[in-house]
């Protein structure tokens, strides 16, 4: 039985779910934002393996499947919108040979054609650059776009205008209307310049400011491609106008008339008016030699000016592409035939751990410096504790790195695995504070117990702990907060907030500071002496304990002030309950769960192990006891009671689904729980209401099937506005 088949239709459902949204994620990552977060070779995995379900079940395929979608959507683009005529397609990726040869008998297949049949390809190295459509009319440019979703680009006219590859007017006889597509880039000479000019001009704007000059201030951009993209993509001309932009024609779009009848006959008209073409497009006639190409390409690579991740092939006949047509968001007659990872050997010298702004400790390589597909390498991630066990890998070692994309390149083999070498041993207390270090059950990633006591952390922590739906401290933004951190008056967290008001003459001493606003900051801070007990946890930003898991939790205990001495005696029986020899896992985990409400006094769904290992570790540590008891020896929480007031949902089971507009998922729940209902996750038989918005997926559908009654945003601020 092969994957596939043992999978079950709800487990192939849920993953298909979760590919959606992480492809869709990274889409706009690349195609939107210009920079990506994983590699080429990573995202075409989640691709295969997305398609992969698809055709094992097709029933199943869902209506945002990544083979619908192109680039991505530019709502949030300053640049003003431009509706292609004819959509801009993407490509369907190839990654070996046989995958070549498949898709050449495919079209053999589609087009009904003998066996001895001649299927003409173009080939031409595919360059790593930005998508853009060029709109002629009667031979002048009148338009230029960015591809965007494929329907709707970005007008970047004025800006393309500045780029001396593409003629203002194309030369000789031309179809009344006619758009040529192809890649903006920038060549990785230029690539080099224009991140040293960065740094200059970053060295000369410091010495102007008489400050220290520190290199990490200065945006610098990862690759060819994010320069190019990032440079036309400007709102000022001007900026695009100073950076060197060029441009490779390789299709077209909507045209009044086709002047030729192949791809070949086509590209070369392109060329004939002034539009650059690539200098290494070729016309083959079998596989092979189309595969040939390929290789001379890919041993060329390095050489090339501009960066490339593959070779496309079109079927030459205009007439059998037009046969052949499209499927979802790829033509059926063109095939991109991706590059490997680019990879190159060097000794991994060291090991350090990084503890990132949750706690997250992530290990990275120190190498010795190796040139990687045109960039020179010296670091490299090791993701985990785990990834760092299955290579066995440890300073000293030679190792295989590869850069598949613009992300940081990552270790694929070690060649000196053999090697006798103490082992790496993956801390189990913070490298920056010294607390405990632990990996939750099921989980990789080891954490920083500290929190707030941990430096790495405490940023990001005591954001947190102000922020709206914590403390809601009114004027103790971000940039306060970090300029309190650097002048050592939150050195000791939270409670330290509460001292503020000792450092008055100071504050008002300090640019920026008037007495106005220190007095209002100050006010602001006293008024949040008693605050509410759930939202003071909730502050805290202990793992798993969100809003709504907070007030769960002080619903049973009632008093904010229990937590130390119920998270110790959770520990403790949890250290001295294991498994039991011969006890399912079933009866275990109902076991524990049992244990973990009656020790907490609660009854709530999502108060479970998570939970209860996440106070126990948190408790555990001196440091965050001391936190703690400083923090309550400054605020006084009252008791934790839940007011509810009758309403038309009292009694009832409600889910909340789609995107809320005009609160957050947790100001709902609370909502909720206020009218004397109980706010659930998923939706089954015992869910009475469902909010949602009309773009709500499955648990909309679910709840039509089960016949539950289904209401908007604004009918719930109505039943809301009715209970008073």
């Amino acid at each position: 039985m092969t994957e596939m088949e043992s999978l079950s239709e709800a487990d192939a459902a849920n993953e298909l779910m979760r590919l959606a949204k992480a492809i869709a994620h990274h889409n706009k990552l690349y195609h939107a934002d210009d920079s990506p977060e994983i590699s080429d070779a990573d995202y075409d995995a989640l691709v295969r393996r997305n398609n992969a379900l698809e055709a094992a079940f097709p029933h199943l395929i869902r209506a945002d499947s990544p083979n619908r979608l192109v680039g991505a959507a530019v709502e949030a683009s300053p640049l003003a919108k431009v509706a292609h005529a004819v959509r801009m397609m993407s490509l369907d990726n190839a990654f070996g040979g046989e995958d070549v040869e498949e898709f050449a008998a495919r079209v053999r297949r589609f087009l009904n054609l003998p066996g001895d049949a001649v299927v003409a390809l173009t080939a031409e190295d595919k360059i790593d650059g930005l998508s853009c459509s060029l709109r002629y009319e009667k031979g002048r440019l009148v338009q230029a776009a960015t591809r965007g979703d494929g329907s709707i680009g970005e007008d970047v006219t004025a800006n393309v205008r500045t780029i001396g590859d593409i003629p203002q007017e194309l030369k000789g006889e031309v179809p009344d209307v006619f758009e040529i597509r192809g890649e903006v880039y920038m060549s990785k000479r230029d690539f080099a310049a224009l991140n040293e000019r960065l740094m200059e001009e970053g060295q000369a704007l410091a010495a102007q400011r008489e400050v220290e000059f520190d290199p990490a201030t200065v945006r610098q951009f990862a690759n060819p491609r994010n320069a190019a993209a990032g440079s036309l993509r400007q709102k000022d001309a001007d900026i695009t106008a100073s950076r060197l932009l060029r441009f490779l024609a390789h299709g077209w779009g909507e045209v009044s008339a086709l002047p030729a009848a192949t791809q070949w006959e086509m590209m070369k008209c392109i060329e004939g008016w002034g539009v650059p073409v690539s200098p290494l497009l070729r016309r083959f006639e079998s596989v092979a030699d189309v595969l040939a190409h390929y290789q001379t390409i890919e041993a060329k690579r390095a050489e090339l000016p501009y960066d490339i991740d593959g070779v496309v092939y079109k079927v030459d006949r205009l007439d059998w592409q037009a046969r052949l047509g499209f499927v979802a968001k790829a033509p059926r007659w063109a095939i991109a035939h991706k590059f490997p990872a680019e990879r190159a050997q060097t000794t991994l010298e060291a090991i350090d751990i990084q503890v990132g702004r949750t706690g997250k400790l992530t290990p990275v390589g120190r190498l010795t410096p190796v040139t990687v597909g045109g960039v020179v390498v010296s670091n490299v991630t090791l993701h985990n504790r785990d990834e760092i066990g299955r290579l066995g890998v440890r300073p000293g070692d030679r190792v295989v790195i590869q850069r598949a994309g613009d992300v940081i390149p990552q270790v694929v083999d070690n060649l000196t695995r053999e090697a006798e070498r103490a082992p790496f041993l993956f801390p189990d207390h913070c490298p920056v504070c010294g607390s405990e270090a632990v990996a939750e059950e099921g989980e990789v990633d080891v954490r920083c117990t500290g929190g707030l006591i941990c430096n790495a952390q405490k940023f990001e922590r005591l954001r947190h702990f102000v922020s709206r739906g914590a403390l809601d401290i009114e004027g103790l933004g971000e940039k306060s907060i970090a300029e309190f951190l650097e002048l050592g008056w939150l050195d000791k967290g939270p409670a330290d907030i509460f001292r503020l008001k000792d450092h008055r003459d100071e504050l008002l001493a300090r640019e920026g500071w008037k007495e106005k606003s220190v007095d209002n900051l100050l006010a602001a801070i006293e008024a949040k002496r008693e605050p509410d007990a759930a939202r003071l946890l909730f502050g805290l930003g202990i793992r798993h304990i969100g809003a709504v898991t907070a007030r769960d939790l002080l619903k049973g205990l009632g008093d904010i002030a229990r937590l130390p001495e119920k998270a110790a005696e959770l520990r403790a029986w949890l250290d001295a309950n294991p498994q039991g020899d011969g006890e399912s896992d079933g009866k275990y985990a109902g076991r524990k769960l049992e244990a973990i409400k009656a020790i907490l006094e609660v009854r709530a769904d999502g108060i479970g192990p998570a939970v209860a290992e996440a106070l126990g570790d948190f408790f555990h540590e001196p440091h965050n006891r001391d936190l703690w008891d400083d923090l309550l020896g400054e605020v006084s929480p009252p008791p934790y009671v839940v007011e509810t007031r009758e309403s038309e949902v009292s009694g009832m089971t409600v889910v909340f689904t789609g995107k809320l507009e005009t609160m957050s998922r947790d100001e709902a729940k609370a909502q909720a729980e206020a009218l004397g209902a109980k706010a659930a996750g998923s939706v089954s038989a015992k869910t009475d209401l469902v909010v949602a918005d009309p773009g709500a997926g499955s648990k909309l559908k679910q709840a039509a099937a089960l016949g539950i009654r289904v209401i908007d945003e604004a009918e719930w601020a109505k039943i809301v506005e009715a209970a008073g």
